[in-house]
């Protein structure tokens, strides 16, 4: 009969062992990991901007890279809007409140749009996001949102592309140039109202996400609003 010392010596050695083999395969997994939250990343800002795969359906990771190098210049701003000559992949969105990443689609010398990360509350979860603005920079373009918690059904809902198109066309500045958002209705966006050009249908049953949605929305644009202010300006 094995003693009560040998029992714990084997147990220690055993755990001390198994965390060993642990450790060493998330070290080894990490670049890895790092690499499909790179490839996430970009799918969702060409995603939102409405670009697809060149010869298929799906994303593969070889078109996601190559498609982004032609189309993306990724900036930092400053709180005043200024550019600086930060990299994007310094810059953490939920930590740094004085920087601002944003990714241009460009083609040649032409601006087609600009893309945002967008993040904040739900109902149960922090939702993770990019909103893609046209060149007027008052216009959405697309959203896209790859990371949450929300009930499925419900606040899940915000991922589906139902939701996500009715963004498209829609304008966050009223006639007077200032940012009012864009508003997430309880219900079907009446198309005779004077609001109708900022509002969006809301999912059923999702009221805290849709407000959550809606207030978060406006927060982030508030950010690049120095940015856009300016480039609106240049273009007359």
């Amino acid at each position: 009969m094995r003693s009560n010392s040998y029992t714990l010596i084997f147990t220690s050695v055993i755990t001390i062992f198994m965390g060993f083999l642990l450790s060493v395969a998330a070290t080894s997994l990490k670049p890895l990991q790092e690499i499909n939250i790179e490839i996430d990343m970009k799918k969702n800002i060409l995603g939102a901007l409405g670009l697809k795969p060149e010869s298929s359906s799906k994303w593969t990771i070889e078109e996601v890279q190559s498609v982004y190098k032609k189309n993306i210049v990724g900036l930092v701003l400053d709180k005043n809007g200024e550019k600086t000559n930060k990299n994007t992949k310094e810059i953490d969105t939920e930590k740094n409140m004085d920087f601002f990443p944003i990714y241009l689609h460009q083609v040649g010398q032409e601006i087609k749009g600009y893309v945002i990360p967008i993040s904040g509350k739900g109902l149960w979860s922090t939702l993770y996001g990019y909103f893609a603005i046209e060149p007027d920079c008052e216009t959405v373009k697309g959203i896209t949102f790859y990371k949450h918690a929300e009930t499925p059904g419900l606040g899940g809902e915000v991922e589906k592309p139902w939701f996500q198109e009715n963004f498209k066309g829609k304008r966050f500045l009223d006639k007077n140039k200032n940012l009012v958002g864009i508003q997430v209705l309880k219900g079907s966006v009446d198309e005779s109202s004077k609001e109708a050009y900022r509002q969006v249908d809301g999912i059923s049953g999702a009221t805290i996400t849709s407000k959550g949605l809606e207030k978060f929305l406006k927060e982030d644009l508030a950010k690049y609003e120095p940015y856009f202010k300016t480039i609106r300006e240049t273009i007359g």
